[in-house]
């Protein structure tokens, strides 16, 4: 009875100990997995703003011709 009783109080005592490395892999994983949700995040972010600035930067490029907007750029009796 008393071997029952020790055997009872020693299985209370003895507790599991914390797995470090297990911990340690799970906090890599998900600074990780946090770290690839940004760089996806940042590469949409660019790709929704690329159409947005291309018509900028189309009428950005486009050279203006002197005789649309009626000023002579010659002066008079070169021709």
């Amino acid at each position: 009875m008393w071997l029952l009783q020790w055997f009872t109080n020693l299985e209370s005592t003895i507790l599991a100990s914390p797995n470090y490395g297990y911990e340690k892999r799970q906090r890599e994983l998900a600074k990780k997995k946090k770290k690839e949700e940004k760089q996806h995040a940042k590469t949409q972010r660019k790709q929704d703003d690329g159409p947005e600035d291309a018509p900028v930067a189309q009428f950005a490029s486009v050279a203006v011709d002197p005789t649309e907007t009626g000023s002579n750029p010659q002066p008079p009796g070169a021709t």
